[in-house]
């Protein structure tokens, strides 16, 4: 069989996938925070996956396939477990599972609607919240806030439920969300704010000797939907003002009739 430098990329999305299938282990086990940090494990390996790609010059509709399946199991049905388990325990409940459901079954959805619409390998932006960013954010909290979530009656259960609903339906809405820019000189001079962010957001880190903790990881995750959300209504906003007034404009009418 002839081995391709396809391989390299596929590798790496066969560890997101094992990763996923590893947290779902954790969870079944009642390991939380080790099934949470396995998915954010897994990423990272989401992201190495695409990067090898472009520095093989490998990039496949195989690919493309092979991740979003990935993506399925690691930030989808992973998480939604995970949810599940922290909510309702070992209990069968019945609006826990259709709640719980949401993070797999609206993130295949959004999926599918990012391979149909995909030409070529690169864009400019997500339509709609990433799944991996959804995934992450949810373990981010149950890592950080786990404690509070003693029921679905308790506070940091409340939370937990209206996160889970509020990513859910941002991964199949229409908010635009920035895809990290490649390390070029085409890229710095087209989206040079975008670099001054990240550049700042390394510079904190490198600061902080390298230690993100739990409550500085789940804030960025929240600035960078909330941006994408505000960024959203804004242009939202302004189409509606444009619409409003192009229809206030009338047309002008003839005065003069011709006999």
């Amino acid at each position: 069989m002839k081995i391709t430098r396809t391989v390299v990329p596929s590798i790496v999305t066969a560890l997101n996938i094992f990763c996923g299938f590893l947290s779902l282990l954790y969870t079944s086990q009642g390991h939380v925070a080790t099934a949470a940090w396995i998915i954010i494990l897994a990423a990272v390996f989401d992201s190495l996956d695409g990067i090898m790609a472009r520095m093989t010059h490998s990039s496949s509709q195989f690919g493309v396939e092979l991740d979003s399946l990935a993506d399925v199991v690691s930030f989808g049905a992973a998480p939604s477990f995970l949810i599940y388990f922290v909510l309702y325990s070992h209990t069968i409940e019945p609006w826990g599972i259709l709640l719980a459901a949401m993070p797999v079954v609206l993130g295949a959805v959004r999926l599918a609607r990012f391979n149909s619409q995909l030409v070529g390998f690169d864009k400019e932006y997500f339509n709609g919240l990433p799944i991996p960013m959804q995934a992450i954010t949810v373990c981010a909290f149950i890592l950080q806030f786990g404690e509070t979530i003693t029921g679905t009656n308790s506070l940091g259960g409340v939370a937990l439920m209206a996160l889970v609903v509020a990513l859910s339906l941002l991964m199949v809405s229409h908010v635009k969300y920035d895809i990290m820019p490649k390390l070029s000189r085409l890229q710095v001079t087209s989206h040079p704010w975008k670099f001054i962010i990240i550049a700042f957001a390394f510079l904190v880190i490198v600061l902080s000797k390298f230690v993100l903790n739990l409550d500085t990881l789940f804030q960025i995750l929240i600035l960078y939907i909330l941006f994408g959300c505000l960024r959203g209504g804004t242009r939202w906003f302004k189409k509606v003002l444009l619409n409003d007034e192009n229809k206030s404009v009338a047309p002008e009418k003839l005065s003069r009739i011709d006999l």
